[in-house]
């Protein structure tokens, strides 16, 4: 497989409700590294070195869990040997998604893909977060509007529910975690308890969906924690949504949940960061009462999918990385007072591979500079802030033990 890959992220996981996309790019033939020893020997895996301890070693020393994202369509000859180093657990990016698992209504599920990427994160001695059980995307274009949307009630619980119970079964004690639920709340389009109605399960089924899902995780995988996630808390996103609407919409949701006994174990927050005036919009104090009001409730947090779009800043590399940095910097500064916070999951580690190129291309055509490594695996000023955060963090009790290291 080449070293860069062109793929259409957002269409490839576009599903049904106005969601079309391209069909699965195939991750046949790809070659997993042999062992955890082997990823990270360093010089002779030709990754360039940081001058630091793995950034996964650097965060437990505070009784954080560092990770990040892959998918093996990113599976080139490098790229796993740096996530392998610096990552403490693996969250699954795209392979357990439908367009992967079911890729049309009567396609069988395929386990291949996800059998593949948490094989890797075995043998890299990584914890794995498996994503998602119920969400109202990443379908692909084996699945039309008609699909979903046209199910009756019974239909649509036994293809939501069939597939759920097959996938935390065979999944069975390989995964530390499940998002169970996937930005399934919102302020607007959604009932009085602040979950999403603009979406096909819901439409369908209703809201029990979202704690059948649970129930249904905790039955068929009891001791992988079950996270709610959910996006849009940090300062008023690129669709003008203002983040504390949807932060008293997302504790609303989750405390109907728990009132009504669905097993929620743990908060997920997507950490989709904008670069542009980031500093002046984002709302500390407000941000800190989110973080302690979701740890008033007993539920520990993670941080899923950060990155920082340099959307609005201009074109030079360096002045971009510098911009970018800060901007972790100042989250995580911010972030990680919160003792609750127990894991920073980045969406990727290195330009080569992000959602971004695809979906929110720069219109003077040069690359995203989103994560901590460049593209060609060179830590970046945004490495640097990452680390100096988890070296200023409290520490905090453990929500895992690190599988690296015993």
């Amino acid at each position: 497989m080449s070293e860069t890959v062109n793929l259409d992220r957002r269409s490839l996981l576009r599903g049904t409700a106005g969601l079309a996309g391209l069909a699965a790019a195939g991750a046949a033939g790809l070659t997993l590294p042999g062992t955890a020893e082997a990823a990270v020997s360093g010089a002779a895996a030709g990754i360039p070195r940081t001058g630091r301890p793995p950034l996964w070693k650097q965060a437990d020393r505070k009784g954080l869990v560092f990770g990040s994202s892959i998918a093996t369509w990113q599976l080139d000859k490098t790229y796993p040997r740096l996530h392998a180093r610096e990552a403490g657990l693996l969250f699954t990016e795209d392979d357990l998604l439908w367009y992967q698992l079911k890729p049309h209504p009567d396609a069988p599920l395929n386990f291949g893909p996800g059998d593949q990427i948490v094989d890797l994160a075995e043998k890299n001695d990584q914890l794995v977060i498996a994503a998602h059980l119920a969400w109202d995307e990443g379908f692909g274009d084996g699945w039309k509007e008609k699909d979903l949307w046209g199910l009756n009630k019974k239909q649509a619980k036994k293809l939501l529910y069939t597939v759920i119970r097959r996938e935390v079964r065979h999944y069975k004690g390989r995964a530390d975690g499940w998002i169970v639920a996937n930005e399934v709340t919102d302020p607007e389009e959604a009932d009085r308890y602040g979950f999403r109605t603009n979406i096909p399960w819901y439409s369908t089924i209703g809201p029990s969906y979202i704690a059948n899902s649970f129930h249904l995780a905790k039955k068929h995988d009891p001791r992988a924690l079950r996270i709610i996630n959910e996006f849009g808390f940090e300062t008023v996103n690129e669709w003008g949504d203002r983040p504390e609407p949807r932060r008293r919409a997302y504790l609303k949701a989750i405390d109907r949940l728990l009132d009504i006994g669905a097993p929620v174990q743990a908060v997920g927050i997507q950490g989709h960061l904008l670069a542009d005036g980031f500093h002046d919009k984002f709302d500390e104090r407000g941000y800190r009462r989110f973080l302690s009001d979701i740890a008033d409730r007993g539920l520990p947090i993670l941080i899923t999918e950060l990155d920082v779009l340099d959307e609005g800043i201009r074109r030079g590399a360096k002045f971009r990385d510098r911009k970018v940095a800060d901007v972790y910097r100042h989250y995580l500064d911010v972030t990680l007072d919160e003792k609750a916070v127990k894991a920073v999951i980045a969406f990727g580690l290195t330009d080569r591979y992000t959602w971004l190129d695809e979906d929110q291309p720069r219109e003077d055509g040069g690359h995203r500079r989103p994560l901590a490594f460049d593209r060609q695996l060179r830590p970046k000023p945004a490495y640097t802030a990452i680390s100096n955060a988890f070296r200023s963090a409290p520490v905090r009790k453990r929500l895992w033990k690190p599988k690296k290291g015993r």
